[in-house]
């Protein structure tokens, strides 16, 4: 034990040294005191506590409460985790290449990607794993056999699965590999003129795929206008952001500045390569999920009115992250930065740097909210991520879409389907459900629980409630039973009601089966509103000219009390 507070003594002595080397332009004093608090506090209470200490674990509880009282972004990253932010930051992680997921008590394949070692050894959706490398999946999570499937590239993987469909254990050897996540799963052509790109993070090759992706509709299919979506892109490497605005803004053009604390972070970032194409029409997609990286992209190319961008406001995070080596191979990433687009606006949501007593953030007040100017001399603002020029409301699911999804029932029969039909004579976007098979998918639910609870319930269950507390209840019980009764009656009908919906997921998923990810995506298109809105916005270039040029007076565009 007390070599052990003695190791992690000299670490947080190793820390004061370095914040001592650093801080003779900050309060040294105060900054030395507390640590010195903090090393004493830490081998008294290793030494005199009444039981046994984990030195380790008390350290890491303490950073990160520490780090909490900050921002979310700002992390310890200890060794054990390094290969996650690896694979958070490049995209890459050794493995076999598939995603499992716990559906009741077992631990399924959900997607094996294409072409990875999962995929080429036959692995396939909905195998269900029974022992991993010799060890048995049973009464482990999926994180567990997770982490059991990932590991050094050129190893082998033996895996034991149960196919559905088969009598016996299926024996499937591998050798894992280096997987490379694909930033842009999917790009393609929407109709004879407007082509589709969909991003789905900022890794280290994200500007590049883009590109290349850009350039292959440009040449192979003669493309000529371009939907750029950046829906639920949680974001990643800012460079990587400013790389892709470069795609289609002139070389020297400011994409981003960047402003912290300390002067090295102050810096102007720019597009420095030759772009693709300066001119094609864009119309850029994103939501609420849509934050960091992917705001930097969509409000620049805003800002410079070189986009139309719709769909719903943006995040919100116009926090800028470096990562800084410590002792023992851990990593801190910290925040240094705020990044400010190319109007002179900030998009940061929350103010971390006022919290309240209890510990919560506000958003931005109105009052600190101020307009900026776009290249054409448009309105729009900082302080709550990016507006939209075209705003839409977001695609929800019914209730009982969510409990078909929730329960695994839209992906067994996906399974089932896939087994029937071993290929699929058409492609992922020309498939459809027939009616008689959204019939078989009706009659695979009976005797199956899919029970959710519609907002009607939820409403007739707080009538119930007040009044019964206003003792009323006695005198409308029939109403009350006869409304329930009717509501039971209804939900019955949801089936048929929302077929077009359900119809929809069951097409998404059983087009994977046979197409992967990207042909999941290129399913979805034709009945994605927001790409069919964004489709309308180019097919007027009139349309698209008019809202890049439209000025319109400063206005504050939304309550600050009103959740977005």
């Amino acid at each position: 034990m007390i070599k052990k507070i003695k190791l992690t003594i000299i670490a947080v002595a190793l820390v004061v040294a370095s914040v001592i080397g650093y801080s003779f332009t900050e309060d040294y004093f105060e900054v030395s005191k507390n640590l010195d608090i903090f090393a004493t506090l830490f081998r008294e209470l290793n030494i005199y506590y009444v039981d046994d200490t984990k030195p380790g674990q008390l350290m890491k509880t303490g950073i990160d409460a520490m780090l909490e009282s900050l921002d979310p972004y700002t992390n310890y990253i200890p060794e054990s985790d390094i290969e996650d932010y690896r694979f958070m930051t490049t995209g890459q992680y050794g493995g076999i290449g598939a995603s499992v997921r716990e559906i009741g008590n077992k631990i399924v394949i959900t997607e094996p990607y294409e072409g990875t070692p999962a995929q080429k050894a036959g692995l396939k959706a909905g195998d269900i794993l029974v022992e991993v490398g010799g060890v048995k999946v049973e009464n482990k999570n999926s994180e567990e056999i997770g982490k059991l499937l990932k590991g050094q590239p050129g190893t082998p993987a033996k895996l034991i699965v149960q196919r559905p469909g088969e009598n016996k254990p299926i024996e499937i050897n591998l050798i894992r590999e280096e997987i490379k996540v694909k930033d842009v799963p999917y790009f393609g052509m929407l109709n004879n003129e407007t082509g589709y790109i969909k991003l789905t993070g900022f890794t280290k090759d994200a500007s590049k795929e883009v590109k290349e992706a850009l350039l292959k509709l440009k040449t192979d299919n003669n493309c000529k206008s371009v939907v750029f979506d950046l829906r639920g892109n949680p974001g990643g490497l800012l460079h990587q952001a400013v790389d892709i605005v470069n795609l289609f803004v002139e070389k020297g053009q400011d994409v981003a500045v960047t402003k912290g604390r300390i002067k090295e972070w102050e810096q102007t970032l720019k597009a420095v390569n030759n772009p693709v194409d300066v001119e094609i029409p864009i119309v850029v997609l994103v939501d609420r999920g849509s934050a960091s990286a992917a705001e930097v992209v969509s409000g620049a190319l805003q800002d410079l009115d070189r986009a139309v961008v719709l769909g719903q406001r943006t995040y919100g995070k116009g926090l800028v992250q470096q990562t800084r080596p410590l002792t023992y191979n851990a990593q801190f990433k910290v925040t240094v930065a705020k990044y400010y687009i190319p109007s002179g606006r900030c998009i940061q949501a929350l103010n971390y740097s006022n919290r309240n007593e209890d510990g919560s953030v506000e958003k931005i007040s109105d009052s600190l909210i101020t307009a900026f100017k776009t290249k054409n001399g448009r309105i729009v603002y900082d302080g709550a991520g990016v507006l939209p020029d075209v705003v839409t409301e977001p695609e929800t699911y019914s209730n009982i879409e969510i409990a078909l999804m929730s329960k695994n029932h839209v992906f067994e029969y996906a399974t089932l389907y896939a087994i029937k039909h071993p290929k699929l004579e058409v492609s992922a976007r020309d498939f459809k459900l027939t009616d008689k098979e959204y019939e078989d998918f009706v009659a695979f639910l009976n005797g199956k629980d899919y029970n959710y609870t519609t907002q009607s319930e939820k409403d007739l269950e707080d009538l119930k409630k007040s009044s019964i507390e206003d003792k009323y209840f006695e005198d409308i019980v029939k109403q009350y039973d006869a409304l329930k009764a009717r509501i039971m009656e209804d939900k019955k009908d949801d089936l048929q009601k929302r077929k077009t919906e359900i119809k929809q997921l069951l097409e998404d998923e059983i087009v994977s089966r046979y197409y992967y990810q990207s042909g999941r995506l290129e399913a979805s298109l034709k009945y994605d509103q927001e790409v069919i809105a964004a489709l309308k916005v180019l097919g007027e270039p009139g349309k698209l000219k008019s809202i890049l040029t439209t000025i319109q007076k400063p206005s504050k565009p939304f309550n600050p009390n009103k959740k977005f």
